[in-house]
């Protein structure tokens, strides 16, 4: 739900460009919702009528009035009195604009608390001062912690309940501190309130001489801003491409939020992990003047110089600022949500920013209880509500930073079947065995002289999107059959297609290396570096070799980029390592249904189109 001041708005001068994104978390009952609600309520915050309006409604329902209900939007939320989802909350002081994340306490909705912490910059948490420092009290503050939320005010609220007892709130303090240090976080403050009465909310009461410290909305105003990270290096994670056509229009729109830094017209970018750079043509925005430059927190877009693609879930940099690690090998600190544990034969799939990838866990290094710290011994897979230091491996490559260097672009949650079930921060970046040839891409791009003629405009006159059809079996079944097959079919249908024999490399660009198992991993970089050339011209390439596995496959589409490559293969499959995403045809269907078949996975990839 999103409350936004429109009196306020009105009366104020121009909003201010900077913004803060706070998640407010703490255990079931503790009163969250009520300190924001108060908040809101004491700093003129809401929507004109918006007070009347709930009040008005809890007395048709013969139901006190509460703070928290200007939040709990959800029918169940009011019917139970617990926060479930996790609310947006938007407002503004004279210092910054806000985002307010209402984070859910009820054990069994920690996934949602995940969700909602996972892009703040930092937070309060709730504590209530008759109940003391609670299980999830920890397990969010633990939470917050993983991740790389290092600004946290610790609320002690409902001190009226307390007779605003200090005693009470020193224990409190002290025993919650010490939890945090103990996690690595110094917390910024401790803030004694009472958010049904509004004390210490908006402003210092009397009720408490003995507390000397600031009020609630004083320390969201002196919490360290967020685009102080334009300080940092740029990065904005792709959400999108945007291509316009109509009036004439042929702008191509790349999208997303800032993360950290800043971006101007003329500034050399980089994307990451394809490792393709162009130059910032101009910077662009909805419905508003143009601006000079994007800063942290933006939602924004940019035109290129040089048209080149990208695509969703790579991270755009600027060249000459610290480039980010990019890996299929993790070493992590995560916790975990799921009903099931978290185990290393089943994939998963990690979202960090706007990328999505298949991930599997390879080992467990160390797990602890987030409630009590409490060590746990040598285990094979996470348990439910455990933390853990874990190496995860990804089914291709991914950018990012590390936790120390930026919070957040290392951020990653864990979706299992189609639920948040896990997330954590990115420790340590560990070398895969694709890493020297995307450094060799990375060099190839650098130098890289694009042609006039764009991909979407190829695409566009031969009615295809430049493919690689790699084909794979076991070393004694025929695969080249079929290659020549598919090339003829495809060729017929008008389509630009090429079929590559892998001799015309081994005794051309690749005659000055031996034929050794040592060597296929420098053979098979050359095949995708001639790959890359002819998808580059537009190609529907048809690639033919023996035995390819999961790495290898991950080498060959580091070097022609991960959407431009499909694997087929045919037969039994490698019961080690096997390639990744294959069309599966078996050696019983006959060439014409095989061909069928793969015909049919380029339509479903929009490779080529369906006719009519």
């Amino acid at each position: 739900m999103s409350v936004t001041s429109t009196a306020a708005k009105a009366a104020a001068p121009p909003r201010p460009q900077e913004r803060l994104q706070i998640v407010i978390g703490g255990h079931v009952d503790h009163g969250k919702s009520t300190v924001i609600g108060r908040l809101l309520a004491d700093t003129g915050s809401l929507p004109e009528g918006k007070l009347e309006q709930v009040r008005a409604n809890c007395a048709r329902h013969s139901k006190p009035f509460e703070y928290a209900f200007l939040l709990d939007a959800l029918e169940d939320e009011q019917a139970q009195g617990i926060t479930i989802d996790a609310a947006r909350v938007f407002f503004t002081t004279a210092q910054r604009d806000y985002i307010i994340i209402d984070a859910p306490g009820h054990i069994e909705f920690l996934k949602n608390m995940v969700s909602g912490a996972s892009r703040a910059d930092a937070a309060l948490l709730v504590i209530d001062a008759m109940e003391g420092v609670q299980e999830n009290s920890r397990r969010h503050g633990y939470m917050m912690s993983m991740l790389g939320i290092r600004h946290i005010a610790v609320v002690i609220n409902k001190m009226d309940l307390v007779g605003y007892d200090e005693a009470v709130y020193k224990h409190i303090s002290a025993e919650y501190t010490a939890f945090l240090r103990q996690i690595g976080v110094e917390a910024t403050c401790c803030i004694p309130v009472s958010g049904r009465e509004g004390v210490g909310i908006a402003e210092s009461s009397a009720n408490m001489p003995w507390h000397k410290g600031p009020s609630v909305l004083e320390v969201l105003d002196g919490f360290p801003s967020a685009t102080r990270a334009q300080d940092a290096p740029f990065r904005l994670s792709v959400q999108g491409v945007y291509k316009f056509t109509a009036n004439g229009d042929d702008r191509r729109i790349v999208a997303g939020t800032v993360e950290s830094g800043e971006l101007r017209p003329g500034d050399a970018v980089v994307f990451y992990p394809s490792g393709k750079r162009s130059r910032v043509k101009s910077i662009e925005a909805f419905a508003a003047n143009v601006p000079k430059q994007a800063g942290a927190g933006a939602a924004t877009g940019f035109t290129l110089e040089e048209q080149i693609f990208v695509t969703r879930g790579e991270l755009a940099t600027r060249a000459t600022e610290r480039r980010p690690k990019v890996s299929r090998l993790l070493r992590v600190n995560l916790f975990w949500l799921g009903r099931a544990p978290l185990v290393c034969d089943k994939e998963y799939l990690l979202k960090i920013g706007s990328a999505r990838v298949p991930m599997r866990l390879e080992e467990v290094q160390g797990v602890i209880d987030a409630s009590d710290l409490t060590q746990q011994g040598t285990k094979t897979c996470v348990e439910r509500h455990e933390v853990a230091k874990c190496t995860l491996k990804l089914g291709r490559p991914i950018a990012f930073d590390l936790a120390e260097h930026c919070a957040t672009t290392s951020r990653f949650v864990i979706v299992e079947d189609y639920e948040i079930c896990g997330g954590g921060i990115i420790d340590e970046s560990l070398p895969d065995q694709q890493q020297w040839v995307r450094e060799k891409v990375r060099q190839r791009e650098s130098k890289w002289e694009p042609s006039g003629i764009d991909a979407e405009r190829r695409w566009e006159r031969y009615n295809q999107r430049a493919t690689m059809l790699l084909i794979s079996a076991a070393s004694q079944t025929d695969r080249k059959s079929l290659a020549r097959a598919l090339e003829a079919q495809l060729f017929a249908d008008g389509r630009l297609v090429y079929f590559l024999g892998i001799g015309n490399l081994l005794y051309g660009i690749d005659a000055d290396i031996e034929r050794t198992v040592e060597k296929r991993a420098e053979h098979l970089r050359r095949l995708g570096e001639v790959a890359n050339l002819m998808l580059d011209a537009g190609m529907l390439l048809v690639v033919t070799a023996a035995d390819i596995d999961e790495e290898e496959q991950a080498l060959i589409a580091a070097a022609v980029g991960e959407e431009r490559l499909e694997v087929i293969w045919i037969g039994g499959q490698r019961q080690t390592s096997p390639a990744v995403g294959a069309l599966q045809l078996s050696e019983e269907e006959t060439l014409e249904q095989q061909v069928g078949r793969i015909k049919g996975l380029l339509q479903e990839t929009k490779a080529i189109f369906r006719p009519w």
